[in-house]
């Protein structure tokens, strides 16, 4: 190589080098890989509620987003604990007011829906997976109620699996049983799998206080052995049979973005 041709690849890398320098590097990772990248709880502490009338009512799932109108998914025994008007609590700690939606019918099925409108932030909405099988590692996630209204309400967030899953609902569309401890107020919040995504809704507690005979949706009884393993277990209605109920939302706008609760 001569000195012409040396000079010359000299100046072709500098401005190489110079043209790097200057450009902007922008990495913009995948919804998965941002979700992956989050910690499980914090995941569902970005999507979880609590619904609120005079008093804390229970927790709520952000379902949906539709331009400023959010979807909130909870049960229908946490919206019939109070009287309206029923407000939000989003996990900013923001405060809005929600109108129970009319045009939905689940049924018997323990669920509702809520909706609120928020301008000025925009807030996670739940990514939702299949139906889990028995075994399968899941998390439930809400808001405890506490007895002393000066104590702060905390987040829980426990870990279990999937004990039973029938081949016919229990009254009210629980379905999905399992061994995570969930307390009274997580009624409405999350189920999740380890990929963040919903599967069911909570909704009844392990060891009822009164221990009634266990009923199927259709009217028939369980028997005395599946029953003892029914009350050992926490239970949801799963989220496929939402989606199911569901109109379709062409618009309806998923954003990753995981909130810090003040």
């Amino acid at each position: 190589m001569n000195c012409s041709q040396l000079t010359l690849v000299v100046c072709i890398a500098s401005i190489s080098l110079t043209v790097s320098a200057s450009a902007p590097v922008v990495s913009i990772p995948a919804p998965d890989s941002i979700a992956r990248s989050v910690p499980l709880s914090q995941q569902a502490r970005s999507i979880t509620v609590k619904v609120i009338s005079q008093d804390f009512l229970g927790s709520g799932i952000l379902l949906r987003r539709n331009g400023q109108t959010y979807t909130v998914l909870t049960n229908a025994h946490v919206i019939q604990a109070g009287d309206p008007p029923y407000r939000v609590q989003t996990p900013d700690g923001r405060i809005y007011t929600a109108n129970l939606s009319q045009r939905l019918n689940f049924g018997k099925n323990d669920l509702a829906v809520l909706q609120f409108k928020s301008a000025g932030s925009i807030y996670a909405v739940a990514s939702v997976g299949a139906s889990p099988t028995q075994g399968d590692a899941v998390f439930a996630a809400g808001y405890p109620a506490v007895e002393d209204r000066g104590k702060k309400q905390s987040f829980a967030f426990t870990t279990g699996k999937v004990g039973l899953v029938l081949a016919k609902p229990l009254e009210g569309g629980y379905q999905l049983g399992y061994t995570n401890n969930i307390k009274n107020g997580m009624s409405g919040g999350p189920l999740l799998n380890r990929r963040g995504q919903v599967v069911g809704i909570n909704g009844m507690q392990a060891y009822p206080l009164w221990d009634q005979p266990s009923v199927f949706a259709d009217g028939s009884r369980v028997d005395a052995k599946l029953h003892q393993r029914i009350i050992r277990l926490s239970w949801a209605v799963p989220i496929t049979k939402v989606i199911q109920m569901m109109p379709k939302a062409g618009k309806t706008t998923v954003t990753t973005v995981f909130n810090q609760a003040d």
